[in-house]
């Protein structure tokens, strides 16, 4: 346990990277099969079997991640856990319950007579919505410390809003390579119109981060961290331009760079989600609980760090493993 040093430090330390990992996998890969359900309105219903077909062997799975997020929380902070979950209740409720019905409505629109096939349709919709929509407001909440106040209430709902337009986005680049023909098309016009919401979302995030204390001001804006993270919204800002050029070349012959916007939109996720750990850690309950504070006991953690060792390249490996398998444009979605 002492091998790398004080287990009161590096214990904490590790499993606060293995939680960020796993939310940050799960935002990407979750977020664009609930982006592709976000977009169903606007897609024909042979549309939808299609959009469907692209997500189908994956959308389950990718959820897993989101189960080992809140299981290592439980776990390897416990404390922070309940703080968390009991000031997000309600959305916690609510996404539950967004993700439910989406789960149902993917199973049953596939098996239900055509006459009930557009009910099925709007459920998925409506639990992707939810789920989105509720995911957005515990993040809004976060960033702004988890006081329930009005001005934190009404940032948090317009974060929802930005992190719905934000997984569409994403939704519509994963069709862009996965779809062809019309499908890919439309998908490429719903990135076009998207990417500014999604914009908008980081730098209203990003703005509102270093205002919830002088601490994280402090971090950002002092010298030389300022010099030494400058190249993150530089980086940011040639990941949006060419991913806006990129946007309107396509779709190109022989399906050259379809993949590309997914891509770019990934890597600003993954910099959107950097900024945030940078800003908030070593806290795990902003400006109120470090990670060292509510870590479990290292003799409980050293135990489920070998379990987590275990799993982790479990879930990995199916992972690899699903999207190598299918991957490659969709295919007709046929009901039997």
């Amino acid at each position: 346990m002492h091998l790398f040093g004080d287990p009161f430090i590096w214990l904490p330390f590790v499993f606060a990277m293995l939680m960020g990992i796993s939310i940050l996998v799960y935002v990407v890969l979750d977020g664009f099969d609930l982006g592709v359900g976000l977009l169903f309105p606007f897609a024909t219903p042979s549309e939808r079997d299609r959009m469907v077909a692209s997500i189908g062997p994956f959308w389950d799975a990718n959820e897993t991640w989101l189960v080992l997020a809140i299981g290592l929380l439980l776990v390897a902070f416990p404390v922070a856990h309940g703080v968390i979950l009991t000031a997000l209740y309600l959305p916690v409720t609510v996404m539950l319950i967004g993700l439910i019905l989406r789960g149902v409505a993917f199973e049953f629109r596939a098996k239900a007579p055509t006459r009930h096939r557009a009910a099925w349709n709007r459920a998925f919709f409506a639990g992707s919505l939810a789920s989105t929509l509720a995911q957005g407001f515990m993040l809004g909440m976060y960033v702004t410390g988890l006081q329930a106040s009005w001005a934190n209430i009404a940032f948090a709902l317009l974060t929802a809003v930005f992190l719905t337009v934000g997984f569409s986005v994403i939704g519509a680049t994963w069709l862009i390579g996965k779809a062809e023909g019309v499908l890919q098309a439309k998908a490429i016009l719903w990135a076009r119109r998207g990417i500014w919401g999604l914009v908008a979302g980081i730098a209203a995030i990003s703005a509102a981060s270093p205002l919830v204390s002088a601490r994280i001001w402090d971090k950002w804006f002092s010298w030389p961290e300022f010099a030494i993270l400058a190249p993150l919204p530089i980086l940011s800002v040639v990941l949006i331009a060419t991913l806006w050029r990129v946007l309107h070349v396509l779709p190109m012959e022989n399906d050259r760079m379809a993949w590309t916007p997914f891509a770019l939109t990934t890597a600003l996720f993954v910099l959107a989600f950097g900024g945030l750990a940078y800003s908030f850690y070593p806290y795990v309950v902003p400006e109120q609980m470090t990670i060292y504070q509510a870590a479990a006991a290292p003799e409980a953690l050293i135990i489920i760090l070998v379990g987590a060792l275990i799993v982790l390249p479990v879930i990995i490996a199916y992972s690899v493993l699903a999207y190598t398998v299918f991957r490659g444009k969709a295919t007709e979605l046929t009901y039997s």
